[in-house]
């Protein structure tokens, strides 16, 4: 079974593909044959050790494919169930994978596997930061980071579709339609522009209820300019560099802000919270709140040009990695 693994920490060259043995899986566990991967940046964090991982190991976090068999005390799925998945035990960048059914969900028809290993890490990233870490309202006006991304095509749709005025910033020209697609009614060009100036010119100083910031150390501090008395930073990536250091009295106490830094295993602690999260993806799919087109398809020999287009931001959507 041919897997991607990990011995060091370092650049893409780090990948290496092997022919690993699984073995089977335990009473509560079920094996999957991987029908397709999901590519996304904390896969990046786990290959260079921003998130360190015990080594060596495997990488990858997302997956979709069909139950091939299951332990001896699973109850909740069946051989030739198609399930999909976005949380550890990493190692999704393979043929096969051993998971526990807890932290499985099926998939329904409707959706594709290809879409699925796109939607179920982002879709409940975007889930829960659109519902939960800052339940966005009707009229609420949004920064969001990165609006021609994967996540971006996904949150920019659903928060539009939730009645929210949505302001994109994204590096280039080519990604200025794009994020207009994904459902920006503003785009901001922040190579070319003052992100900070933009914004006030389209919502006024200090206008913006809520930002989404997935970019880091680039955005922060500017995302705290543009943000109202009492607005929320959602701080929930860090692709430009992590901020690990934030002036409380001049960052949050100034204008009395929420701050948040949440991550995806803080949203689905429970099992209950990861079913009903997804369903809420999943029905956003199926009713056209937001669609997914994938921007480029990789094999497990080229993963390594898949992190180093994803590091160079080339991709303007997400991608998957077919096993």
């Amino acid at each position: 079974m041919k897997s991607i693994q990990i011995e060091k920490f370092g650049g893409p060259e780090v990948l290496i593909i092997k022919d690993i043995d699984l073995g089977k899986p335990g009473p509560k566990e079920v094996l999957i044959k991987n029908k397709s991967i999901g590519l996304n940046f904390i896969d990046i964090y786990h290959r260079t050790g921003l998130y360190p991982i015990p080594l060596p190991s495997g990488i990858g976090l997302e997956a979709s494919g069909v139950i091939e068999e299951i332990g001896s005390e699973v109850k909740l799925f069946k051989v030739g169930d198609r399930v999909t998945h976005a949380s550890m035990p990493i190692g999704a960048y393979s043929e096969k994978q051993i998971m526990p059914e807890e932290k499985l969900v099926s998939v329904p028809d409707g959706v594709s596997n290809e879409a699925a290993a796109c939607i179920t890490l982002k879709g409940i990233t975007a889930e829960y930061l659109l519902h939960r870490a800052y339940p966005l309202k009707k009229g609420d006006k949004v920064l969001y980071h990165a609006a021609a991304g994967g996540l971006g095509q996904i949150l920019c749709s659903w928060a539009n579709a939730l009645g929210a005025e949505v302001i994109g910033t994204v590096g280039s020209k080519a990604k200025e339609e794009i994020a207009k697609k994904n459902g920006c009614h503003h785009v901001i060009n922040y190579s070319e522009k003052n992100f900070v100036e933009e914004v006030e010119k389209i919502v006024g100083k200090n206008g913006i209820d809520v930002v989404y910031d997935g970019v880091g150390i680039k955005t922060f501090k500017g995302s705290i300019e543009t943000l109202k008395i009492r607005g929320m930073m959602v701080a929930f990536g860090n692709a430009s560099g992590y901020v690990d250091t934030i002036d409380v009295k001049k960052d949050i106490n100034a204008k009395g802000l929420f701050f948040t830094r949440p991550s995806i295993a803080h949203y689905t602690i429970k099992r209950e919270e990861l079913v009903e999260s997804a369903k809420k993806v999943f029905d956003a799919i199926l009713s056209k709140k937001f669609s997914v087109e994938i921007s480029k398809k990789y094999s497990l020999k080229d993963v390594a040009q898949a992190h180093k287009d994803l590091e160079a931001r080339l991709l303007t959507g997400p991608a998957v990695i077919i096993p």
